[in-house]
């Protein structure tokens, strides 16, 4: 039994998951440079994402099939629910395209950690998450500079109105942390904690399972693997809605960093 490339590393002694059962080794290799099974699961999902939503708009139609009415049902929520909540009309029109996409690209690659075979939600690797919060850093912070000037962009970020002279010294340095050197950190940090925590639990049931039912001549083995592999069946259920849940808090996040750059002041 395999779990993210994870194994029971030996019948003797308990199954001991760790950061380590994340660096899968390379599947094949091109022009010497290997490749991991992470890497094609996130080369998949922009294929996945492509075709479906391909699928989805090629025979538009006014009464739309079952096919293109998920997808105006999904569009609709973030065009809707995320971006013209946070970032406010006439402006979101623009970001909804990107905010489908950001959506849909961190859903697919979630939900990848309960799909059998694939078993790995890619996300759990930091520098996949590390690359998707660096480029909304670069949206929020380039629209705003785009809307206010560097100048006037800095000032609103970092200069709330109505401060004492005495305590501006104090603020704008921490709101400049904050607001500019901090948000794709804490972006990054949610998504990823959240996807390798809960990946961990799922080896840490299903490998724990496998050898109390299979390896163990412990008299309380085979009940401690029957409730071991139920909180695992547990585990994965809940999974299915905070996996969704992250994919939406990345997305609103950054609709919320867009909808303050582009504000006059806050």
């Amino acid at each position: 039994m395999t779990l993210a490339g994870a194994t029971i590393r030996a019948a003797e002694s308990p199954p001991q998951p760790g950061p380590a059962d994340f660096n899968l080794p390379p599947i094949f290799e091109v022009a010497g440079f290997g490749v991991t099974k992470p890497m094609v699961l996130v080369v998949v999902s922009a294929l996945i994402v492509f075709g479906v939503t391909y699928a989805m708009s090629r025979k538009a139609a006014v009464v739309p099939g079952r096919l293109q009415f998920a997808g105006e049902a999904v569009y609709g929520f973030v065009r809707n629910g995320v971006a013209r909540d946070n970032i406010g009309a006439p402006d979101y029109h623009r970001f909804v395209p990107y905010l489908f996409t950001i959506f849909c690209f961190v859903l697919v690659n979630n939900y990848y950690g309960l799909i059998p075979f694939f078993q790995f939600p890619t996300m759990s690797r930091i520098g996949y998450v590390v690359a998707i919060a660096l480029i909304a850093w670069v949206v929020y912070n380039g629209v705003g500079i785009a809307r206010h000037g560097v100048v006037g962009y800095l000032r609103n970020q970092t200069l709330p109105p109505g401060l004492p002279w005495w305590i501006v010294p104090i603020i704008v340095p921490l709101e400049f942390l904050s607001n500019i050197l901090l948000r794709p950190l804490t972006l990054t940090l949610r998504l990823f904690a959240t996807m390798f925590a809960g990946h961990l639990l799922l080896i840490l049931f299903a490998l724990g399972a496998e050898y109390l039912l299979l390896h163990s001549d412990n008299p309380l083995a085979i009940p401690g693997g029957i409730l071991s592999a139920l909180m695992g069946i547990a585990i994965s259920f809940l999974e299915v809605l905070i996996m969704f849940l992250q994919a939406y808090v990345f997305t609103l996040l950054t609709a919320m960093y867009i909808g303050l750059a582009l504000a006059d002041e806050h």
